[in-house]
């Protein structure tokens, strides 16, 4: 069984189920050092405070591990709590490895992630190592991986040097409007302008999320995103207790497994855009859905989904 060598950080919150599968794959692996960060409950969930406890209660380290913990009392929200934890793992470690709990890693994941953070560890171009394959059935280039401009967040590895710019707030995104440099990241408008409104919605909090910050840092950074070309990451969170990935017939939902038995490195640096463009072509529908149903129970509820959320 492959030993870990990363530092890791798993985030958590409410669901012992998923927590437990997950977390049977980090003892398999045997880290030197496990960070483990959760989420409060919320005061409006019945029975979500003992959801939370007992899915704390799946924390079992029993091997030799430095094992640090960031447990809320109180509920900061899927973008303040998850990033917020990041931002303590990478305030305390260089680089490392992040799961959530419904990000089920394959044997081959840890090993993937481990190489390329060492090999990258001080190459400024990589920002970014991703554990999904979204592009289902497709394969780009001859290596094990190749170069992409999207931050693909369902099992992830990253470094300190890049996370010390991450911009919750999309404060830096309003020059970069102003400037029209958006058209300089994806060449399609149609998807330059999706990206723009999504962006929007997470500033005006009608999306409440982290990664589209992180993903934006990767565009106005000009930077590079390593994705395998085989799935190392199975989301098996997609169920009714999610808070974004709710429907359990998405195509995206418990992906397979594969494994590398060799990693050959791509001998370009060069993103694949038709590699994001057709993963983007995917998730669109998807998105759209999601969105459309976010609207309906906004109104349902007499709120406007592009409001700023109240404190």
């Amino acid at each position: 069984m492959y030993q870990i060598l990363s530092p890791v950080l798993f985030n958590i919150f409410n669901r012992p189920d998923t927590t437990q599968r997950v977390f049977e794959k980090i003892r398999e692996g045997k880290p030197s050092k496990l960070y483990v960060a959760a989420d409060g409950p919320r005061a409006d969930r019945e029975n979500e405070a003992a959801l939370c406890e007992e899915t704390r209660k799946v924390i079992q380290v029993d091997w030799e591990c430095e094992v640090h913990y960031l447990y809320r009392t109180e509920n900061l929200g899927c973008k303040m709590g998850v990033s917020g934890a990041i931002k303590w793992f990478f305030e305390n470690e260089p680089e490392g490895i992040v799961l959530e709990d419904d990000c089920l890693p394959g044997e081959s994941f840890f090993r993937f992630c481990d190489v390329l953070l060492e090999k990258y560890r001080y190459d400024t171009r990589i920002a970014h190592i991703a554990g999904t394959h979204m592009a289902k059935g497709k394969k780009y280039g001859d290596a094990t991986y190749y170069f992409s401009k999207y931050t693909f967040i369902w099992g992830w590895a990253s470094w300190r040097r890049v996370w010390q710019n991450y911009d919750e707030k999309l404060e830096q995104m309003d020059g970069f409007l102003e400037q029209g440099l958006f058209k300089y990241v994806y060449g399609k408008k149609k998807v330059t302008d999706h990206l723009i409104s999504t962006l929007n919605l997470v500033r005006t909090n009608g999306i409440n999320t982290w990664d589209y910050q992180y993903l934006f840092m990767n565009f106005w950074n000009n930077s590079l995103s390593a994705c395998p070309n085989v799935n190392l990451i199975s989301n098996i969170g997609f169920d009714a207790r999610a808070t974004h990935t709710e429907d359990a017939n998405n195509k995206f939902a418990a992906m397979p497994l594969e494994t590398i038995s060799e990693i050959i490195h791509p001998r370009y640096f060069v993103p694949i855009l038709d590699a994001d463009y057709y993963v983007l072509k995917l998730e669109e529908e998807d998105t759209l859905t999601y969105f459309k149903s976010k609207v309906k129970r906004a109104i349902k509820k007499g709120l406007s989904i592009f409001a700023p959320a109240r404190n």
